[in-house]
């Protein structure tokens, strides 16, 4: 592992095309602005940046699609590394894993699994770079079932400050595999990671939508539901302030809705039945409260989880915020409606409660720092500088909604739901966090990497 490409890395300055590529983020409200900048596409590479990159002691920071960089330190001097590794995802079907390149998105990564029967506990959108949702923990549609996606990842391969490559996993180095899931980064260059999939037959999955005027028996029922709902379910609710732009259905663009969305997997054939039965009992209960808008819940197979949310596929700027709730009573769902339902002027264009519970409360002892979610919810909310919305609107609506839901709040954070970066974050303990800072010193001893580090790993109270 000691050989390596020694001819110099070729840093791209502002104003080229390749520190163009080498910068660009999915969240256009959250650009980056390093002095320099490289693509790297093979581990070489990688190499050959870290050591240059030591030479000229420039701090390293670390993306590849950036969807994050909403939720990320500013990139402001130093180098950015933009990882594309090439190889491709290596499905091994017998002890059911996936090795998964960094820069590669979780469409790919369903695209090679699926003729196995196996799939991942991925997001909501196909394009989300895999490596930093699995680090920052990662809520799935499959999470009640699988847990925190962090808890699949079974081995992380990495370049350190020194250009060296690790790989860290259950024999070689488990310490540093522990710190890498949920640690919040500043360990080095990941350059693949190897994660265990499940199997998955068929999944019903899609969304239905109504008037937001129908809001608040949709919430209840949807709620009941939730209380005891099966582990094979994770579903969301969302409020929607859709923009009249092309993409959007007419019928979603005519003012606030709500929707209902999410999956009910099958692991077997024989599991089918019983998966469609499960969520014909929620979507009955919401139907029969309201003719919905749209409809498009139907029984699929693995591919079709990631049409559910229908997430924007390219690069758009947006602002928002994140917070966990301890549960959803009737007060709490008054509140959260309130500052963001019919009637409460919010520019947000969605607003989010992802059911929890489930295996994400339960925590894996083969998991990372990161292994389990002490509450019952997550809110996520954002929205797009748009027309008459200013950036300082949603700034201001998110204070609003964090406030009206502050009476819930746990107090901590899912880094791979946090969408800014001066909003409170806090995922790990104090004991935590000093673990995590052995860990980091013993591999980033003179802190190459620590403007990566994520602030609620570094940050208590």
């Amino acid at each position: 592992m000691d050989q390596y490409d020694v001819r110099r890395t070729v840093f791209a300055e502002p104003g080229t095309p390749e520190y163009d590529e080498a910068t660009r983020v999915f969240n256009l409200a959250a650009p980056v602005h390093p002095d320099t900048a490289v693509t790297a596409r093979t581990v070489d590479e990688v190499r050959a940046a870290v050591r240059e990159a030591d030479e000229r002691d420039l701090p390293v920071r670390v993306h590849t699609t950036g969807h994050a960089s909403g939720a990320r330190r500013p990139v402001e001097g130093g180098v950015l590394i933009r990882t594309v590794l090439e190889g491709g995802v290596r499905i091994d079907p017998g002890r059911r894993t996936a090795r998964v390149p960094a820069g590669t998105t979780w469409g790919e990564v369903v695209e090679a699994a699926a003729p196995h029967g196996l799939a991942a506990p991925h997001g909501s959108a196909a394009d989300v770079g895999v490596v930093g949702y699995l680090l920052g923990g990662g809520v799935s549609f499959y999470g009640r079932h699988t847990g925190l996606a962090a808890n699949s990842v079974r081995a992380v391969e990495l370049v350190t400050a020194d250009g060296a490559l690790l790989r860290a996993d259950s024999e070689s180095d488990p310490e540093l595999l522990w710190a890498l899931r949920g640690g919040g980064g500043g360990f080095g260059v990941v350059t693949a990671v190897e994660i265990e999939l499940f199997p998955v037959a068929k999944v019903v999955t899609g969304a239905t939508y109504w008037s937001a005027d129908h809001a608040r028996p949709l919430l209840a029922a949807w709620r009941d539901w939730a209380a005891d709902a099966p582990r094979r379910a994770t579903t969301s609710l969302r409020v929607l302030n859709l923009p009249p732009v092309p993409g959007v259905p007419p019928a979603l663009a005519a003012g606030p809705v709500l929707c209902v969305d999410g999956a009910v997997f099958a692991a077997t054939a024989e599991d089918v039945s019983e998966a469609e039965r499960q969520a014909e009992r929620l979507l009955a209960a919401l139907r029969g409260i309201a003719e919905p808008l749209m409809d498009t819940w139907a029984l699929t197979d693995a591919a079709g989880v990631l049409n559910a949310h229908m997430d924007p596929a390219e690069p758009v700027p947006f602002i928002g915020d994140h917070v966990l709730l301890k549960d959803l009573g009737d007060d709490a769902a008054a509140a959260f409606l309130g500052a963001v339902g019919a009637g409460s002027g919010s520019p947000l264009a969605v607003a989010t409660l992802r059911q929890l519970g489930g295996a994400f409360a339960d925590a894996d002892p083969r998991g990372g720092v990161l292994n389990k979610v002490d509450a019952a919810y997550a809110y996520m909310g954002s929205g797009p500088p748009f027309g008459r919305v200013t950036a300082a609107d949603l700034e201001a609506h998110c204070a609003l909604v964090r406030a009206a839901l502050e009476p819930w709040n746990p107090g901590v954070t899912v880094p791979s739901l946090v969408e800014g970066f001066a909003r409170p974050q806090r995922h790990l303990d104090a004991e935590q966090v000093a673990a995590v800072e052995r860990v980091r010193a013993r591999i980033d001893p003179r802190g190459r990497f620590a403007g990566d580090v994520s602030p609620g790993a570094t940050t208590v109270g």
